[in-house]
């Protein structure tokens, strides 16, 4: 049945991920108001459920294993929609398991630094998902847009020279690749937003007064540079998705499918890790044993001895197909 499942996803998500060595142009290649048959908003939300359903019981085994970690990098123009994916792809996970780190422009602590530093110092831990709202792609991405970003992290004449930013590039492939095989998986979605579209969400702020908060001046400011922004991440995906850490670009236009799209793809990701519950020892086994005997002695008058295995059993005995693979009695504990 996962495996099932896992095929669906991956047969899904294939359309927005970014094949390795090849040369991307937005405006050609991805349409951002792609709904992969997915015709109804109604059907939409029903999917996003199934999705949530899943991070959940997988975000649970990651954090149990404590193995492997995954962070997600979250890359989008204004008004795309970051915020609301995460809240609503992340609805269902522990939040103990999950911490979501957004960058705004550097500090002076941060410039005194190498690019990659106040990145590294948010990575998440074995058994998490670290959620990067904006990411070391801004280095490809703002800093390229705007050049006098460059000059402030004041480099050594040196290290300005020749092509920086496909160096750029190849010290990002090389960082992740070194995460990767470190037991960090990394997830990158880019949510694609026409420039119509914006416009729209723009708007939307400025009419709604209790959205009027998230609009600024710089907004406008940076809609003036839409084509430049598309065309550097244009340059990124070609320069950046790589086999240990592909892109996929996700249709933004549409809210409710973005986030399915989002959810599929993280989903995927850690189907393919497949983490377990780790394992009890035969010693650890009898010690919870022992445990369960005291426990069961300490039953009032008329009350069953193990409440949660006699109503395992009663719905064993009812032909209810679930508690077929819950353990009982000298089960691993849950």
């Amino acid at each position: 049945m996962a495996d099932d499942a896992q095929h669906r996803i991956a047969e899904f998500i294939e359309p927005f991920r970014v094949e390795p060595g090849s040369k991307v142009k937005l405006g050609r290649d991805f349409d951002p108001a792609f709904k992969a048959g997915v015709k109804k908003k109604r059907k939409g939300r029903k999917l996003l459920a199934e999705g949530v359903k899943i991070l959940a019981e997988y975000q649970e085994r990651l954090a149990a294993q404590d193995t492997w970690g995954v962070l997600l990098v979250l890359q989008a123009l204004d008004a795309a929609g970051k915020d609301g994916t995460i809240r609503h792809v992340m609805s269902g996970v522990n939040p103990q398991g999950v911490s979501v780190h957004g960058f705004k422009v550097p500090s002076a602590e941060e410039l005194d630094h190498d690019f990659l530093w106040r990145y590294a110092k948010r990575l998440p831990a074995r058994g998490e998902i670290g959620i990067f709202n904006r990411s070391y792609y801004e280095e490809t991405l703002v800093v390229r847009v705007h050049p006098e970003n460059l000059d402030r992290q004041r480099l050594p004449r040196a290290a300005k020279k020749g092509d920086i930013w496909n160096r750029r590039y190849r010290e990002i492939n090389d960082w992740e690749r070194y995460l990767t095989d470190n037991g960090f998986r990394i997830v990158k979605l880019f949510l694609n937003l026409s420039k119509e579209e914006q416009r729209r969400r723009f708007l939307r702020r400025i009419d709604l007064p209790d959205h009027n908060w998230k609009f600024s001046a710089a907004d406008v400011r940076e809609r003036e540079c839409f084509d430049d922004y598309r065309k550097a991440m244009s340059e990124t995906l070609s320069h950046t998705s790589t086999e240990w850490a592909p892109w996929y670009v996700i249709p933004a236009d549409r809210k409710w499918f973005m986030r399915i799209g989002a959810a599929a793809v993280l989903a995927h990701t850690l189907m393919e890790i497949d983490p377990r519950f780790p394992a009890v020892s035969d010693e650890r086994r009898q010690q919870l044993q022992e445990v369960k005997g005291g426990l069961e002695a300490e039953a009032p008058d008329g009350a069953a001895p193990d409440p949660f295995e006699a109503e395992l059993r009663r719905k064993a005995g009812n032909g209810d197909g679930r508690a077929k693979d819950v353990p009982v009695a000298g089960g691993a504990a849950g």
